[in-house]
């Protein structure tokens, strides 16, 4: 009776997931690694790391990159939280108001900023505005939508920067949305 409730309990995702103190390998390495650096190991990652542990390591590696990368914790976090409302992905959102706020921001400015407009901050209004016309629009982003990030300060490098965080957020947002963990994070409006 006691697997049967245990595993009642863990049922956190669409997609197969493991206990995490089910997992071997590079998984249970990965879980351990994670759950040591941030005090907890977040449902989309056991659901990526049961699924495929090279992907949760290429992941958390390029989440790496980026906080050594020129953009801030509230440029990343911005981005996120822009390019997850676009998406629809719920979890994100939880996930990223939470950091959000733990880079600096309110509750109502993480609000703001999934609109893709932040009046508070030219620059960063300026680059939502640009991920949020990235993620909507197709075909070649206009001469003007380049112009415009770059006259608030934003350099090539920095751009380049800016679209490897969208694509960073992007995939787990299709990760989520495909496997709709369970929450972890304060649900959000």
């Amino acid at each position: 009776m006691g697997d049967v409730a245990m595993k009642l309990e863990f049922i956190m995702s669409r997609l197969y997931t493991l206990h995490p103190k089910e997992a071997t390998g590079q998984a249970a390495e990965l879980f351990a690694s994670i759950k040591t650096s941030i005090g907890m190991i977040p449902n989309t990652h056991v659901t990526i790391g049961s699924n495929s542990p090279a992907v949760l390591a290429g992941i958390l590696a390029h989440d790496t990159a980026l906080k050594s990368s020129s953009l801030s914790a509230q440029e990343i976090e911005a981005i996120n939280l822009v390019v997850s409302e676009t998406t629809g992905c719920s979890y994100c959102l939880a996930a990223h108001t939470a950091l959000g706020k733990m880079a600096g921001f309110t509750l109502e400015q993480t609000k703001k900023l999934r609109t893709g407009r932040y009046d508070e901050n030219f620059k960063l209004d300026a680059l939502v505005h640009f991920a949020h016309e990235l993620i909507t629009t197709r075909g070649e982003v206009p001469d003007d939508t380049l112009a415009a990030i770059r006259a608030v300060g934003y350099n090539d490098t920095q751009i380049v920067e800016v679209m490897s965080a969208m694509g960073g957020i992007f995939l787990y947002n299709l990760i989520n949305r495909v496997a709709a963990p369970a929450l972890d994070f304060p649900k959000i409006d």
